[in-house]
């Protein structure tokens, strides 16, 4: 790209702080990147924090699984081994060692201390600068005013499916989620003649146009009225072929799978990749595929050559003939969504550990707004602590795990290693490095923790100075069937306590963009590896030029600027995002005690397993499940 062209994109513009590590952290191994690289400030003991300036919600740039975050975990992946003889002894001993500060962690603390007590000594490590997990909160200040987005994990789902034990935490938090059905504007953008919209990008379709209407959920909204499809098709770049195939899959009520019956049915939509039923049972022109074969990315974390056609159910196209019964959700509006997703979740869960870290934050409404103060969260005063920066690289017994009485947790933290002691441990980090952390685990424990591939994800917010070019343009939410991005959509506008979304267009907006790196044609797990590799290499510039690029040309008909109208960047990287919730597609159907993950969770002596990984689903509820189980089996085997 021409310096010409990066100068009209903005590029040269110095809205984010590029932090020297990136693009070099991949370069760099274990210790040594972060004395290299300065990623962790030094500190005389294992207990100081950063100043209590950093305040890492406030940092631009990338974020997420930042660089200084995975690169000594990377190196005891390469070979790297620490353990307490080469470690400093803090002189530190807990009840409880949580390892992993996502909402497992954090609530595997909060369950922890609710059976025994307020005096229990509990410390949670965690590898990232910031508390949460993949529940990470972005913030951004323009002209004196705070905008709140999110950087992961998005929404409450399934509210009603909820476990009795997660719908009491929730409870306990304060978290009533009928809240939202008045916190949240429904119809902002439809009053305003907003809807979604779908880029086709000119490498893949021959021109760059926006096309109003396509819906990325057919779930979404009431039923479009006559010649709604037609219309859309006739302003979409597709060939006549195409075009009479994509209305025909919308409109007409075509058994595709005849002669089976409800569970044949199922069962091939199980067996059967989305673009495959769509090329082979539907017989659909290969543009119609290529149109939806982004269109699973936010969902599933896949395209649609790897995501089976049943998770469609009967919400999009082709499905809707197959006389299969009952549909997908549980009736609600997706609006269950604090400004910052359900790092707010997180927070309350901070403070109830720690109170210190805020006077505020105590309820939904003023959580969203409560400033934590970051240098109490690891106070030696505290019965509960959390050491963030602190990546864990060894935990074993002190002893045989069945007669030991203490586990022993090795971490590196500014390029030293220290070690602390507990009467119990519970992993709550990803699966795939426990291994490596507990070699001495049963061969059988450590291949079903390797079982599961996250999914790698890009969350990226924006901040605009106005959204008049989408109201010029008439979209909200755009979907890209082939666009480095699959999906852009405005801001949720959720107004909770003293926070108050934009409700104008004249007024800044955060913009949310979602990025999963694929490698189709491969299986499913072989593509996540891939794209995790991707993620890692790949700089922020770049992200930011791809950002900029895409939101020129989807927006120019509305006299969007790019060097003008973005005045910040966040990219929430992870490489290691979604847990693993299966592939049907070459999956077999295990006997529930010789399932992976299940496998995988089982207790070792006075360490116990938990996070969603545990629980093979990417659902907040699960891993708060999980956090409790892990406690439990603790207290319940555990004198």
């Amino acid at each position: 790209m021409s310096d010409a062209r990066d100068r009209r994109l903005g590029m040269d513009r110095p809205v984010t702080r590029r932090d020297f590590l990136d693009g070099v952290g991949q370069a760099l191994t274990g210790s040594a990147a972060y004395l290299a690289c300065g990623a962790v400030v030094r500190a005389r003991d294992a207990g100081a924090q950063r100043p209590a300036a950093a305040y890492p919600p406030a940092l631009t740039g990338l974020r997420g699984t930042h660089d200084g975050a995975w690169e000594v975990a990377h190196a005891l992946r390469d070979g790297r081994a620490w353990d307490e003889a080469t470690s400093s002894d803090t002189g530190e001993r807990y009840d409880l060692v949580v390892v992993g500060g996502g909402i497992s962690g954090l609530a595997a603390a909060y369950f922890y201390r609710k059976a025994a007590g307020s005096n229990a000594r509990i410390l949670v490590l965690d590898n990232h600068d910031d508390f949460g997990g993949h529940a990470k909160r972005n913030e951004f200040t323009i002209g004196g005013r705070l905008l709140i987005g999110y950087g992961g994990t998005q929404a409450i789902e399934n509210r009603r499916g909820w476990s009795p034990v997660a719908r009491q935490l929730r409870d306990e938090l304060g978290i009533d989620t009928d809240r939202f059905f008045t916190a949240v504007d429904q119809t902002l953008y439809t009053k305003l003649g907003m809807g979604q919209g779908v880029f086709f990008d000119r490498a893949r379709w021959g021109v760059d146009r926006l096309v109003k209407g396509g819906r990325g959920n057919q779930a979404e909204g009431p039923v479009p009225p006559d010649g709604w499809w037609r219309a859309f098709a006739e302003n979409a770049p597709f060939s006549e072929r195409a075009r009479l195939d994509f209305v025909r899959l919308h409109e007409e009520q075509t058994d595709y799978l005849p002669g089976q019956s409800t569970e044949q049915k199922r069962a091939t939509l199980r067996k059967t990749s989305y673009r495959d039923f769509l090329i082979n049972h539907a017989k659909v022109d290969p543009q119609v595929a290529d149109y939806f074969q982004q269109r699973p990315h936010s969902g599933w974390g896949i395209g649609a050559d790897a995501a089976p056609a049943f998770a469609a159910g009967r919400t999009w196209p082709g499905l809707q003939g197959l006389g299969l019964p009952g549909g997908s959700g549980d009736g609600d509006p997706y609006i269950f969504h604090f400004p910052d997703g359900n790092a707010s979740i997180a927070r309350l869960l901070v403070r109830r550990l720690v109170p210190r870290v805020s006077p505020t934050g105590t309820t939904m409404d003023d959580v969203v707004t409560a400033r934590f103060d970051y240098g109490q969260l690891d106070l030696p005063q505290s019965t509960v602590r959390m050491r963030l920066s602190s990546t864990v690289v060894r935990v074993r017994h002190e002893g045989a795990p069945d007669r030991a009485t203490q586990v022993v947790v090795a971490y590196v933290r500014g390029g030293r290693s220290y070690s602390v002691r507990a009467a119990r441990c519970v992993l709550a980090c990803y699966h795939s490095i426990i291994p490596r952390l507990c070699p001495e685990l049963e061969e059988r424990q450590r291949v079903s923790l390797l079982f599961g591939v996250k999914t790698p994800l890009v969350y990226t917010n924006v901040l605009l100075r106005n959204w008049q070019s989408f109201q010029k343009l008439g979209v909200s939410h755009v979907y890209t069937p082939s666009g480095y991005y699959a999906l852009m959509f405005l801001d949720f506008p959720v107004s909770l306590g003293e926070y108050r979304p934009s409700l104008t267009p004249q007024e800044p907006i955060l913009l949310h963009l979602v990025r999963v790196p694929c490698d189709p044609g491969k299986p499913r797990r072989d593509q996540h590896r891939a794209g995790r590799a991707d993620l890692l290499r790949t700089t922020f510039e770049h992200f930011e030029r791809e950002t900029r690029d895409l939101l020129a040309s989807v927006l120019h008909g509305g006299g969007f600027d790019p060097a003008r109208d973005i005045s910040g960047i966040t990219v929430n990287r992870w490489p290691h995002g979604y847990a693993d919730f299966g592939d049907p597609l070459t999956d077999p159907d295990w006997p529930e005690a010789e399932r992976p993950w299940v496998v995988a969770r089982q207790r070792f002596g006075r360490i116990a397993i938990a996070n969603s990984d545990a629980a093979h689903e990417a659902e907040t509820h699960a891993a708060i499940d999980e956090g409790h189980r892990a406690v439990q089996e603790l207290l319940d085997a555990v004198p």
